[in-house]
């Protein structure tokens, strides 16, 4: 949504890497050393962000979520690594469906979100 180039550029003059976590609903702008693509259903990623993915991590809310985040995968380079997370509200009921899944279809990993468990806000 945003073109990025200059603060990327200032952060890397710094001696820092940048890393976004993003929908990629918009084009990604800027010098980005890690991108982590969070596809949302209600704005569907461009392309070109799905060509940046180092990550792909894909929120399950329900069974019918995997063939979506398969769909995903399909459009991200090789070597991106795929992410699982079951959604948080739903977590009693979900996350033993994602592992289940990542058991039978072993190129995805658990991600869970970490924060939550800890209760940080």
């Amino acid at each position: 949504m945003y073109n990025l180039a200059a603060l990327c550029d200032a952060l890397h003059a710094a001696g820092f890497t940048v890393h976004i976590e993003t929908s990629g609903a918009y084009p990604i702008v800027g010098d980005i050393d890690w991108v982590t693509l969070s596809p949302k259903k209600f704005k569907a990623p461009v392309q070109a962000a799905l060509d940046k993915a180092d990550e792909l991590k894909v929120v399950i809310y329900h069974k019918s979520d995997f063939a979506w985040a398969e769909e995903h995968a399909a459009k991200v380079p090789g070597s991106c690594k795929l992410y699982l997370q079951p959604e948080w509200s739903k977590k009693d009921n979900i996350t033993q469906l994602v592992i289940d899944y990542i058991l039978a279809h072993p190129q995805w990993e658990l991600s869970l979100q970490t924060h939550k468990y800890i209760n940080i806000p």
